[in-house]
């Protein structure tokens, strides 16, 4: 379903209750440009740090605007088993043009050949396209409002609003009190400009918007007085339906982040830059700042590029470029759960996408050697865990961020970097990856006399020199300590020198 500025206000209680029932929200943005042609020290190197990264896309972010947002909003069936309900939409964004805000952005060729090739509507983007606002922004507009300095930037060339009156005018000499007219064709700024002007340049007139256009009604000056005294369409009832339009689509992207759902998308750090820069706050300096704020709007983020790499190299699966070859390649005999994943049903156009199958291939995986337990929302996020808030990064030095962690702070390996089996000192016992995860996550220390530090989750050495198993908080082996496990009652941890 395609959402413009003319359905969106109406949509919004909708999308509200279809977001606030989700179990994930699937996102995905297309740009004005990707990546403004720098040079020299400025140029996109493979060797760049994440910092030094973003430091150089940030340039580009704020030079380029969003056109389109796709959402899908997936929801379980409540009595069906792993049976989902999926509402995609696309919304087509534009810059709001109020007051003082007149944003400037650039087309990029290959990013128009691109959107072309796919059958962009250039129209209802220019045209139709829902406003938006960061918080920075907004605030200067309340600033305005509060001030009464509100007036919309005329979005109609004089001439047009010249002939506006002079139409309203010509009525008005053989219109009788009570008789009405309509300006069709005239919403949104556009319709509270001329109901501003009108009212200015006629005193006999009285004017509300309703659907079909701008209303004219001629009244007497008693009448007219009572109008601007009582009426709710009063200018100082104006005030909070501007803002509402000014803000337009920033109305629901607060939504999403009060709904705390995961949020999903596919190579998806450019999409995040935007939602911070556009809907946000400008998008600072510091790498670090971004990253706590994005953790903080977003709190779990799953990066489907970032998923399906490591199964690829595992199974052995064809190299992909795009999603569309991903979801090719999931739904083809390659996949060994081509025909028991979950089943969406879905309530619009949009038919293809990655997360459930990528998850339920992964609670495959995990569970190879046993039957698989019932899939679940829930058990599909516990397989996904070790990839949350992991998002892929494109030509730079690393292949990955980490959203909620500063750079530099070591965090929990993956799954498969985790040692699951015990070693035989422990016969007949084994910890699932998950187990030792969650040990890990509740801040274990290895302690030496007169010395604390975090445990490390690390491969064990293949023949360590010696093993203890040893109390929880209490006196472990002399540094350098290596974790190697939880004893299954959860009451020691295995440490190797």
């Amino acid at each position: 379903m395609d959402i413009g500025a003319d359905e969106f206000e109406q949509s919004l209680p909708l999308l509200q209750e279809l977001v606030l029932g989700a179990d994930f929200v699937g996102l995905d943005i297309e740009f004005t440009g990707l990546r403004s042609n720098l040079s020299g020290p400025q140029q996109i190197s493979l060797f760049d740090l994440p910092s030094e990264w973003y430091l150089k896309t940030r340039q580009s972010v704020q030079q380029f605007t969003i056109c389109q947002i796709g959402l899908s909003v997936f929801s379980s069936i409540e009595g069906e088993s792993n049976k989902y309900v999926a509402h995609s939409c696309n919304f087509f964004l534009f810059p709001t043009t109020f007051g003082v805000l007149d944003s400037e952005f650039s087309f990029q060729a290959s990013s128009v050949q691109f959107l072309n090739q796919y059958g962009f509507d250039y129209n209802k983007f220019l045209k139709n396209g829902i406003p938006y606002m960061n918080e920075e922004q907004e605030k200067k507009i309340k600033h305005n409002i509060l001030t009464g300095n509100w007036k919309v930037r005329s979005s109609l060339d004089k001439d047009q609003i010249k002939v506006v009156i002079d139409e309203v005018t010509r009525w008005l000499d053989l219109a009788e009190e009570g008789d009405w007219m309509t300006l069709p064709g005239i919403a949104g700024f556009q319709a509270f400009e001329v109901q501003l002007v009108l009212r200015k340049a006629l005193p006999d007139i009285w004017t509300v918007l309703r659907d079909q256009g701008v209303i004219v009604k001629k009244v007497s000056t008693q009448h007219r007085w009572y109008l601007e005294t009582t009426s709710c369409d009063r200018e100082s009832c104006w005030k909070e339906k501007i803002l509402l339009s000014a803000r337009g689509f920033s109305v629901f992207f607060q939504m999403l982040v009060k709904a705390r759902k995961p949020l999903v998308g596919h190579n998806m750090m450019m999409d995040l830059l935007h939602l911070h820069e556009k809907f946000f706050r400008p998008l600072p300096e510091s790498y670090d700042e971004f990253k706590l704020n994005i953790h903080n709007l977003f709190p779990v983020l799953i990066d489907t590029k970032n998923v399906t790499k490591d199964i690829w190299k595992e199974l052995n699966f064809p190299r992909v470029s795009n999603l569309s070859e991903v979801y090719e390649v999931l739904n083809s005999d390659l996949n060994p759960t081509k025909n028991s994943g979950p089943v969406i049903i879905h309530a619009s156009r949009c038919e293809k996408y990655v997360l459930l199958k990528v998850a339920h291939l992964l609670l495959w995986k995990v569970h190879s050697a046993v039957p698989i337990p019932e899939p679940s929302f829930p058990l599909y996020l516990d397989v996904l865990a070790p990839y949350v808030n992991q998002v892929n990064l494109i030509r730079a030095g690393v292949p990955k961020i980490h959203a909620e962690h500063p750079e530099g702070v070591q965090v929990p390996p993956d799954t498969a970097d985790l040692p699951v089996p015990l070693l035989e000192t422990l016969p007949g016992h084994q910890l699932p990856a998950a187990s030792l995860q969650r040990h890990y996550h509740l801040g274990l220390h290895c302690v030496s006399p007169g010395r604390s530090w975090p445990v490390r989750a690390a491969r064990p050495p293949a023949a360590p020199s010696c093993l203890h198993a040893t109390p929880v908080g209490l006196f472990a082996s002399h540094p350098p300590c290596k974790w190697i496990g939880t004893v299954p009652t959860g009451n020691c941890v295995l440490v190797s020198t």
